[in-house]
């Protein structure tokens, strides 16, 4: 059983910003204890750390830097009502396993269980002996906002006889977005009692449901739709037709332990425990928002059918394009197709690609338009993937091939999200990027240096998509424009730098300044120059030229690893953690560089400094994690490295090799037929991390990359390893 070896409280203390509750792979709901729903240490409503329960609420993000969801608190307690009702907890009394989670309620002594499907939640409350238990329902409730009073800005809700509350809430923060929700119990409740509301902004009701004494266990069940509370009571009746929580638990840990079989990895318990858990946090997301007709709320607020039933959201794509997806192609394929039909449908409420889209709108938090590597990468594999036959469906592979019209419908999508500009699109000026080559900084005053960095990779995966249709004018066109980072490369200095219309250089000029994000003035973002400098994917081989050639760039490479400043040279950035030198692991802009030495000619540093990321920013604890996990792609980087090889440009079908941390991980194919792909370290120890050799299918390797397709037709990639 895979399911044993995962733990869902890592990441949940610290910096990780997970939560212990319990989910479904790629679920809409999660119902999670909440102890905090203020300030960056509660995006996720949950510190490993704290001591008392708030209550449970039922959708919650998973390892990002904004708090948002939290709808729909409950929470059991007896005696007297109040809206402030919160219960000490003790950590020994709580258990976390995919798809369940189990806590102890010290202040009444009741014991809280709650599992979930796709789209419900269940609840299971006992332990109350002859005391009267009663529910507090608070659908003002939600994680994150400056003022929460005012963050629900419309609210029906009703209650039906005797055990049924239904209603929708429209709610404002992250984005503005609508949720409806049905509320059943197996017992009946008496009238319920309306609490006075704690601010006269609030919109939302809260109300006490008394289910009076009794030994029977309570359940709860609650349904939930982007769409509307007909959508809600479908999904439930669907999912959880009654009140047998041990069913849907089962139901929800069997589905567990099927996506977490997609990967077979030997090594230690610890070791295993590190990887499958790291495997659970990637699945959790993106989210299937559509309900079980198909139907979705768009980007545009209007209601949908999604071409394949599924309608994907959570695209935290600015960290996510690097390497959770690039994963999820190669374990879990036949979602590729959605992915894209996501995006492109997403493109036609919005009027452009997907940037960071939250329960189906866009919160454009972040830089670049990274939906569009997604799909050329899924474009350009395409044809290397046999997909199975969808349950229930038509034959998915014939809708797994797309014709061409498809595709060059998908082009024209990217072409116009990165050509035109779009009402509604907060970042991105074209008109001036095409005038300057770059985005001069007293035009574009945030963010400057990075937005360009970013918008040339993006430029790149268009040009490769263009060149395979044959558009050879827009190949050109994007080829050219990817090739912009070569006018921020200071020579003088070898550091990417700000530069304003005139073409004058950023000065003062402190390679070591911290930038933020949009706002703050500074011309990068979450990092400064030592860490952005490396940030040119599609051109590795031209940046190492670019800042000195191959030994400058070595030895200024290895440097950043050691490099020690303190805040008053740095400032300060909350995303800005995992620190080695100014090498930031917690960050995402920083992942592919230890993967770039191999272009330095450094893999014996590079083998060094993978084990070192290991030992100390994955640990088997709550605070294990030296970062914000961010919707899957720290523990996507776990995955990969922990095979020896990684997507260092994630669209250009091919892994730059490492070196593997773990004795053997084999990959059960997408491809059919029990086709797998297993990776070997053979005399792997703490002292043997260094790689000797690496031969696939017993052919030497000459290249310090391999293929997307050497992967997909499966067999063996060895790994010699040496002291």
């Amino acid at each position: 059983m895979k399911t044993k070896f995962v733990r869902p409280e890592i990441g949940s203390g610290g910096d990780g910003h997970t939560f212990p509750g319990a989910t479904y792979p790629f679920g809409l709901v999660q119902p999670s204890p909440d102890t905090g729903r203020e300030g960056y240490r509660y995006c996720a409503g949950y510190r490993y750390e704290d001591d008392r329960i708030l209550g449970f609420s039922q959708t919650h993000l998973s390892g990002t830097g904004c708090g948002d969801l939290g709808d729909i608190r409950i929470m059991p307690f007896v005696g007297e009502a109040s809206p402030n009702v919160s219960s000490a907890f003790r950590k020994e009394t709580q258990f976390c396993t995919p798809g369940y989670y189990a806590v102890t309620l010290d202040d009444c002594g009741v014991r809280v269980e709650a599992t979930a499907a796709a789209h419900t939640a269940v609840y299971r409350f006992t332990g109350v002996g002859a005391k009267a238990m009663r529910l507090l329902l608070d659908c003002q409730w939600g994680i994150g906002g400056k003022v929460l009073a005012k963050t629900i800005l419309s609210s029906d809700v009703r209650v039906q006889g005797r055990r049924i509350v239904s209603g929708t809430n429209v709610r404002k923060h992250w984005v503005e977005r609508r949720y409806s929700f049905v509320i059943e119990t197996n017992r009946d409740f008496e009238v319920p009692v309306t609490l006075e509301p704690l601010s006269p902004d609030e919109k939302a009701p809260r109300l006490v449901l008394s289910f009076g004494e009794g030994n029977e266990p309570l359940v709860v069940k609650i349904g939930y739709s982007l769409v509307d509370e007909e959508g809600a009571r479908r999904n439930m009746d669907a999912e959880c037709s009654g009140f047998d929580f041990d069913t849907v638990r089962a139901a929800a840990e069997g589905e567990w332990e099927r996506q977490l079989s997609r990967m077979d990895a030997e090594g230690t318990d610890d070791e295993k425990t590190n990887f499958y858990s790291a495997l659970y946090r990637l699945l959790i997301q993106p989210a299937n928002i559509a309900d079980v007709d198909g139907r979705y709320r768009g980007a545009d607020g209007e209601v949908r059918i999604a071409p394949s039933g599924r309608y994907y959201s959570t695209l935290s794509l600015w960290d996510t394009f690097r390497a959770a997806h690039p994963i999820h192609t190669l374990i879990s394929s036949e979602m590729g197709d959605d992915f894209v039909e996501t995006m492109l449908e997403h493109q036609k409420a919005a009027g452009f690609l997907p940037i960071w889209t939250l329960m189906g709108r866009d919160n454009q938090c972040m830089i670049g338009t990274h939906s569009v590597p997604v799909i050329v990468d899924w474009f350009l594999k395409t044809e290397a993937i046999s997909r199975p036959a969808a349950p229930g469906g038509a034959d998915a592979a014939s809708r797994h091939a797309r014709d061409r019209a498809f595709w060059e419908a998908a082009f024209a999508s990217i072409k116009d999200s990165l050509t035109n500009l779009h009402e509604g699109r907060i970042l991105e000026d074209w008109p001036v990027l095409d005038e300057y080559g770059y985005y001069p900084n007293d035009i574009v005053t945030s963010e400057s240096v990075s937005r360009l960095l970013e918008c040339c990779y993006d430029d790149w995966c268009a040009a490769r998509m263009a060149e395979r249709l044959g558009f050879a004018d827009d190949a050109a066109f994007f080829l050219k424009r990817s090739r912009n980072w070569r006018n921020v490369v200071d020579p003088e200095t070898h550091f990417v730098r700000g530069r304003d219309t005139k073409g004058n250089w950023t000065t003062p000029f402190n390679p070591l300044a911290l930038g933020r994000n949009a706002g703050t003035g500074s011309d990068f973002t979450e990092g400064n120059a030592w860490q952005w400098t490396w940030h040119v994917l599609h051109e590795p081989e031209a940046l190492i030229e670019a800042v000195g050639g191959k030994e400058v760039a070595g030895e200024r490479l290895c440097r950043l690893f050691t490099i020690e400043a303190d805040e008053s040279e740095t400032g300060t950035c909350d995303d800005v953690t995992g620190l080695m030198g100014q090498y930031c692991h917690g960050n995402e802009p920083s992942h592919h560089v230890i993967y770039l030495l191999r272009y330095a000619d450094r893999a014996a540093r590079q083998a060094e400094l993978v084990r070192d990321v290991f030992e100390k920013f994955y640990v088997n604890k709550p605070d294990g994690l030296c970062g914000n996990d961010d919707c899957g792609q720290m523990s996507a980087w776990y995955l990969f490295s922990a095979m020896g090889f990684y997507p260092m440009n994630p669209a250009s079908g091919e892994y730059v090799l490492g070196a593997p941390q773990l004795p053997k991980i084999v990959l059960h194919l997408p491809s059919g037929a029990g086709k797998t792909f297993a990776i070997i370290a053979k005399n792997l120890s703490p002292k043997n991390k260094y790689v000797n050799s690496v031969a696939l299918n017993g052919v030497p390797l000459e290249s310090f990359t391999i293929r997307h397709e050497d992967v997909l037709n499966g067999g063996e990639l060895v790994f010699e390893m040496k002291s």
